[in-house]
């Protein structure tokens, strides 16, 4: 699947978004390496802690499938139309980046430029398992 494809199933995600306080609906679409999507949408609570971005909703939903060999994750928001790239947020960034550095990110929009980047890039310095010491 082409990064144009991926973007585009992240756009249709959007749809669903449930964000009554900021009014900014982001959709993501992950691709596992097997070559399945999984989808995700915002989901906004008034406890604002409560709230899941589109792009952890898509990770959790493959990883409770059992599918946790992340290819890329396309994101795509209301700013897609307006050819403006939405990264994900350091949140996101850190679970992406549990499940492998060179994860891809795609941005922008299906039907103007098309971002992309590895998680490792948007997180030089990155804090991950790896860096945890084994316990004796």
């Amino acid at each position: 699947m082409d990064n144009k494809q991926l973007l585009k199933i992240a756009e249709d995600a959007r749809k669903y978004s449930h964000s009554p306080y900021s009014n900014f609906k982001v959709g993501a679409a992950l691709l596992t390496k097997s070559g399945k999507v999984y989808t995700g949408c915002n989901v906004e609570c008034a406890s604002f802690g409560g709230t899941n971005c589109a792009e952890r909703t898509a990770i959790f939903k493959a990883i409770s499938e059992g599918d946790n060999d992340i290819d890329k994750i396309a994101i795509a928001s209301d700013n897609s139309e307006k050819n403006e790239p939405t990264y994900p947020c350091g949140i996101c960034r850190q679970v992406i980046l549990e499940f492998g550095i060179d994860i891809k990110i795609v941005t922008g929009y299906s039907e103007g430029d098309i971002y992309e980047c590895t998680i490792k890039d948007l997180v030089p310095n990155y804090f991950a398992g790896s860096d945890f010491r084994e316990i004796k």
